[in-house]
């Protein structure tokens, strides 16, 4: 496995990501395929501007999923943001937890980054677990807003700076 920068190439991934509702379930269902080649363009522009870290996890050759690290305002505070999305053909292969603990090691070598929020839904095991098994703090449940729609997560932090 192997991480690399999102490419205007990966519209296709983003679809089958973004826009199926199994994959969509837990975070309040599919978005519309429209947009999505603008989003893989702001994405490919925010990572060129090393504002965003936008990997997608690779397996064979295959793009098997994605992982994340951005930062924005949340509560009027910056903060720093971890997600990923892998998948269902790849799933319980341990990917996307080995791509967070990647992107986690590369955000404590560069320590711009700080601490790091992530917030799986409250019925995410699989990604609850991921929190748990690299480190992360249970903060809080909360809800938030994703793409318009109101969901029920768990607030979990770490500081890469502290993890190994």
């Amino acid at each position: 496995m192997r991480l690399r920068d999102v490419e205007p190439g990966d519209v296709d991934a983003y679809v089958r990501m973004r826009c199926d509702p199994v994959m969509m379930a837990e975070l309040g269902g599919p978005l519309p395929r429209e947009g999505i080649e603008e989003k893989v363009r702001r994405d490919v522009r925010d990572v060129a501007a090393d504002t965003f870290w936008i990997k997608m996890i690779v397996v064979e050759e295959t793009v098997a999923g994605t992982v994340s690290l951005w930062s924005h305002d949340m509560d009027g505070d910056p903060h720093a943001e971890i997600g990923w999305m892998v998948l269902p053909e790849w799933q319980g292969h341990g990917l996307a937890k080995r791509a967070a603990r990647m992107l986690l090691d590369k955000a404590r070598d560069d320590g711009r980054w700080g601490p790091v929020h992530a917030f799986p839904a409250r019925t995410n095991a699989p990604s609850n677990g991921i929190c748990r098994s690299l480190g992360f703090t249970f903060v809080e449940e909360k809800e938030i807003v994703f793409a318009g729609k109101p969901l029920w997560v768990n607030h979990w932090v770490i500081d890469p700076s502290a993890s190994s």
